[in-house]
């Protein structure tokens, strides 16, 4: 029997999707919800299992894991893209990856959570709420402010149309922007140094890896508008977060929005927890049941289709 690692399952809610109990004959599930406290502890555990089932951007799968679990044959993440996967690793060790589809609007439908709850001080007037206070914050209105957006993909475009509603002016910036893309939207291409100037708010949308690395640290929060608001719904390592703690404690910009972190889970004493103009989430841009429903679905079907010798869904 094929014994099968879930991990990552922080909610525990794996079972909701899928019907393990219906492939019991086939396969020996196990469920992890708790992270792995380190690298060796993850190699203990899993040393038994022949197919890993994860969540993108959660557990890494680097090359010391991958070649330490010498029964590993299959590796089936969600999306089409995880940079935890050490893909050339596996190739050498001759295990299959896989994806599944995803839908990108739930990270869209966040940032304007994240960009709303800025604009009218949800965090503050939310926990005032709970202390019994009444109106202690005035908040600012979006029709008329600049949103600019680094990156103009599928979820930038998404975010770009949206903006576009509430009355706001759109400029973007990313080192392949499309001006034909730009036209679409009527968007206004920008350099780099233009968009960090004149946003009232920045919103990252840009794949993460060594090209954006540190693209936000504290010489572009110094040059942003006193007023201006940083949200990121893309990959943590885009932002340099001690920077970033900086500019929020000493007033440098506004606010920020974050869905991201360098590290996560983000540890219980990381200091963004107690910087008070930043509205943080734990990483639920594609958290809904919506793409839990494909994500596990088409796990199983990968890991199927992977056992009959006929892999669908490869990433390479």
């Amino acid at each position: 029997m094929l014994k099968v690692a879930i991990l990552d399952d922080y909610q525990n809610v794996s079972q909701n999707f899928v019907d393990l109990k219906k492939l019991s004959g086939k396969y020996d599930f196990k469920i992890f919800s708790e992270p792995f406290s380190e690298e060796e502890d993850a190699i203990s555990q899993l040393k038994d299992f022949e197919a890993l089932l994860i969540m993108r951007e959660r557990t890494k799968i680097t090359s010391n894991l991958i070649s330490n679990l010498k029964k590993l044959k299959y590796i089936i993440t969600s999306g089409m893209r995880n940079q935890a996967i050490d893909l050339i690793a596996a190739k050498k060790s001759r295990v299959i990856v896989s994806g599944t589809e995803i839908n990108t609007n739930p990270t869209c439908e966040l940032t304007w959570a994240l960009i709303l709850g800025l604009a009218r001080n949800f965090k503050s007037e939310i926990d005032n709420m709970y202390q019994g206070y009444w109106q202690t914050t005035v908040g600012i209105e979006l029709k008329g402010k600049i949103l600019g957006l680094i990156g103009l993909g599928r979820i930038g475009s998404q975010v770009a149309k949206i903006a576009k509603v509430f009355g706001m002016e759109v400029m973007a910036w990313s080192e392949n922007l499309s001006l034909d893309r730009c036209k679409e939207l009527n968007v206004l291409p920008a350099s780099k140094e233009d968009l960090i100037q004149n946003s009232d708010f920045i919103s990252i949308h840009v794949q993460g890896g060594e090209r954006y690395k540190d693209c936000i640290t504290i010489k572009e929060f110094d040059k942003m508008k006193k007023t201006g608001f940083l949200i990121n719904t893309s990959r943590g390592p885009i932002v340099n977060e001690n920077d970033l703690i900086i500019a929020l404690s000493t007033n440098v910009i506004a606010g920020a929005g974050i869905d991201v972190y360098e590290k996560e889970p983000l540890p219980e004493n990381h200091k963004l927890r107690f910087v008070p103009n930043a509205l943080l989430l734990p990483h639920i841009g594609y958290v809904t049941v919506e793409n839990y429903s494909i994500f596990y679905t088409q796990m199983i079907e990968n890991l199927e289709a992977c056992v009959a010798g006929k892999p669908i869904r490869e990433i390479k």
